[in-house]
């Protein structure tokens, strides 16, 4: 993904911290790596995961990444919703705006 697409703040991190994002990006890719799990359902569990934790941010991270690695609107929408009866209405419809975010625009 280009850098005009991502975050500045983002940006700016991986710019001025290279090597500790560089640790980042290998350990996600070390736990990505270690199961059976295809990058689209990995991608989904990790929007999951951030929606859970109400993190405005990695919510468009991961549904970027979900669509990328091949995940329908629907699938992605699909995996905010199931959350329903674990987190609340109100986080899943903050995370559904979030979501729409990245899905309405591109």
């Amino acid at each position: 993904m280009a850098d005009k697409q991502l975050p500045q703040n983002y940006v700016q991190f991986r710019n001025r911290y290279k090597r500790l994002a560089g640790a980042v990006d290998a350990l996600g890719k070390a736990a990505r790596d270690e199961g059976p799990l295809d990058e689209k359902s990995a991608q989904l569990i990790q929007l999951a995961a951030a929606v859970s934790i109400r993190s405005e941010g990695a919510v468009h991270s991961h549904a970027r990444r979900a669509r990328d690695a091949g995940a329908s609107s629907d699938e992605i929408r699909h995996a905010v919703l199931l959350l329903v009866s674990t987190i609340g209405f109100p986080a899943v419809m903050a995370a559904l705006s979030w979501v729409n975010d990245v899905l309405e625009i591109g």
